[in-house]
């Protein structure tokens, strides 16, 4: 396996061998102060379990199944939220971007940009994302392959950007279902760049409530932990106060009492994987080939 990039974000050193890094908060801005409490609760237990953090939401989705669906505040409104959150937390932050012309304003203000699984192919997109100094969390397409995630990859290069993560989020698999197969994180980290666990909205079930997605929140901590148990650079989680309520992806949101307890168990995980110190020189070997 070629070596191992490290993306360095202030303190927080993102790669594939280093300590679990958690990219978590909720799926869309639904107001200030629901976002406050939401990151308060992060900040509190990955403080108390020492995990790094960054916080994410999104301050526009604009990829939802139905005209009628809950969008967002904005870029305007999603931003200064995201500054006074940066302010008062002293958290770095990740949020999306669907148009080139965003990508400039929004890394003005957070610290890694994301590229929607959807829209990772488009060019355009790349480009402008690209052209920012942020860190740029590239979502893997539903209907791609990890082996494509060379190109987009190369894309990204192309225009002199490696600030890169890779992100898994499941692929199609018939209609209204997702499947994660764990082949795709060694194949990816075979890239060398950093690969991040989307546990979240990797449990959707597209179009699974006629106007909207459903989910398996229930089967969050199983899918948590077989991901981590490959040993990736971090995991990306959304949590709701009251999933039922959420104005997004609430079937698939983690309960935010239940964070705690998934966080200490993929801790616990993650820790054995990396411990390799006592492992045999061959074997490590073995499981690189």
């Amino acid at each position: 396996m070629p070596n191992q990039k490290i993306i360095n974000l202030n303190h927080i050193r993102i790669g594939n061998r280093e300590k679990m890094v958690l990219l978590g908060g909720m799926n869309v801005l639904e107001s200030a102060q629901l976002a406050d409490e939401v990151v308060a609760h992060y900040r509190e237990v990955t403080t108390k379990l020492n995990i790094p953090y960054i916080f994410k939401a999104s301050f526009d989705k604009a990829n939802r199944s139905s005209v009628n669906s809950f969008r967002g505040p904005g870029l305007e409104k999603g931003l200064q939220i995201f500054a006074d959150l940066k302010s008062k937390y002293r958290v770095p932050i990740i949020t999306d971007v669907h148009e080139p012309w965003q990508a400039k304003e929004a890394a003005a203000v957070v610290d890694i940009i994301q590229i929607p699984a959807f829209l990772s192919r488009q060019t355009d997109l790349v480009e402008a994302m690209a052209e920012t100094n942020a860190i740029i969390n590239i979502k893997k397409a539903q209907f791609l392959s990890a082996y494509d995630m060379r190109h987009v990859l190369q894309k990204f290069e192309s225009f002199g950007h490696h600030r890169l993560l890779l992100c898994e989020r499941g692929n199609c698999f018939g209609y209204n279902n997702l499947v994660v197969d764990m082949l795709n994180f060694p194949i990816m980290k075979s890239f060398g760049y950093p690969v991040i666990f989307d546990v979240t909205h990797a449990l959707q079930l597209p179009g699974g409530q006629a106007d909207s997605a459903g989910g398996r929140r229930q089967l969050c901590f199983d899918l948590a932990r077989a991901g981590v148990a490959t040993g990736l650079a971090g995991v990306f989680l959304e949590a709701h106060p009251d999933p039922q309520k959420a104005k997004c992806d609430g079937p698939s949101a983690l309960r935010l009492l239940d964070l705690e307890l998934l966080l200490t168990q993929l801790q616990r995980i993650d820790h054995v994987v990396k411990q390799q110190a006592a492992i045999p020189a061959e074997l490590l070997a073995m499981g690189d080939s």
